[in-house]
């Protein structure tokens, strides 16, 4: 039970309480320059969150063997190479898609999420738990990422799953929709990003909020009953 537990804690953690998109406020630049569509946001979530996971992995596994004052750039070393790998990966698969994401998938390197997991939990903790929280990280900024994008392509498209084939292939054709109205420029440009990302922001905040209140309430009768 404590296991479950546990883990439990650590994907509630990696996914929600210290988000890195919604708590953290890291990985903001592609966050916010790519979410133009779902599939953009879906594309650039999974590189990152393979990223988080395979670093993780990675680095818990060889933790012992680490030099504690070269450790930082052994880190940096091993996140550089992985992003590499995706990235010619997704260029030999995905051409069209690449294109679109330009550097922001090199870019993942300078996520200073991908090194803070490195740093505190996956040159600590044990390979699972490491895999773990390195997985969980990387759902929620898929999360934020695929939410974002599906609210600005549908405010500033008028689409929904546009540009799927891209990444899945032509059999995801079906699940593109095209809504009765053009969309709003401003949705597609800069301000729209980070009027999207304030509305999260507040979702966040106000189910954060409301979730805690049960808690406290039954704490303030027992007060006041004393």
């Amino acid at each position: 039970m404590a296991r479950t537990n546990d883990f439990r804690t650590v994907v509630a953690t990696g996914f929600w309480r210290d988000n890195i998109a919604l708590v953290q406020m890291l990985g903001l630049c592609p966050l916010l320059a790519v979410t133009t569509s779902v599939v953009n946001g879906l594309a650039l979530g999974l590189a990152t969150a393979g990223v988080l996971t395979l670093t993780n992995t990675v680095i818990s596994m060889m933790r012992r063997a680490l030099i504690p004052f070269v450790r930082i750039p052994l880190f940096v070393l091993i996140i550089a190479a992985l992003v590499t790998c995706i990235d010619l990966l997704t260029n030999a698969l995905l051409d069209d898609l690449h294109q679109i994401l330009g550097l922001f998938i090199p870019l993942i390197v300078t996520n200073c999420a991908v090194l803070a997991q490195a740093e505190t939990v996956a040159s600590r903790k044990s390979v699972g738990e490491a895999l773990t929280a390195g997985l969980a990280t990387g759902l929620g900024f898929l999360a934020v990422l695929v939410t974002l994008g599906a609210l600005r392509e549908l405010l500033g498209h008028g689409t929904l799953f546009a540009g799927m084939p891209m990444l899945v292939g032509a059999g995801a054709a079906w699940l593109q929709m095209k809504l009765p109205f053009d969309g709003m420029l401003v949705a597609i440009l800069p301000p729209g990003a980070f009027f999207g990302m304030a509305a999260l922001l507040a979702m966040r905040n106000r189910l954060t909020r409301e979730r805690a209140a049960p808690a406290a309430a039954p704490e303030t009768t027992a007060d006041t009953a004393q």
